[in-house]
């Protein structure tokens, strides 16, 4: 039953970041990089789920557009130092409203009281720990 919502979600995200001209993967960074510190682009791909090597043409597209700031790192030159520029704050900000939009129309179809135990169970689930989701019988 999850796959199924999770298809849902992503078909009312693509209209949205086909609008603003970006990817799943560039909008993936863009979240990434206000979530945190900056961060090297290794360590960047490690938290998105992304190969290092396929990422690199996305922070490439990405800083084209002065969404992001790559800049050497003042302890170990051979990594880069990745930031939202405020364009790229802005871009983040205006795609997550407007897919948050189209998640509360599809969160409509649900009754209050289902709506808000569904939330609640969503939640729950997302806030395990790794090591909880992993084994289903612990």
């Amino acid at each position: 039953m999850i796959v199924p919502l999770g298809r849902s979600l992503m078909a009312a995200e693509l209209p949205v970041l086909r609008a603003h001209d970006l990817s799943m993967w560039g909008y993936v960074v863009l979240l990434a990089l206000t979530e945190g510190p900056t961060r090297t682009q290794a360590a960047l791909a490690q938290a998105i789920g992304a190969d290092k090597t396929r990422i690199i043409g996305v922070l490439d597209e990405l800083q084209d557009r002065g969404l992001i700031e790559r800049r050497p790192d003042p302890a170990d030159r051979r990594a880069h130092l990745l930031s939202l520029t405020p364009p790229g704050l802005r871009l983040r900000e205006s795609v997550q409203a407007d897919i948050q939009r189209r998640e509360e129309r599809l969160l409509d179809r649900l009754p209050p009281g289902d709506r808000a135990a569904f939330l609640r169970a969503l939640h729950a689930l997302t806030d395990l720990p790794q090591e909880e989701i992993a084994d289903p019988v612990g």
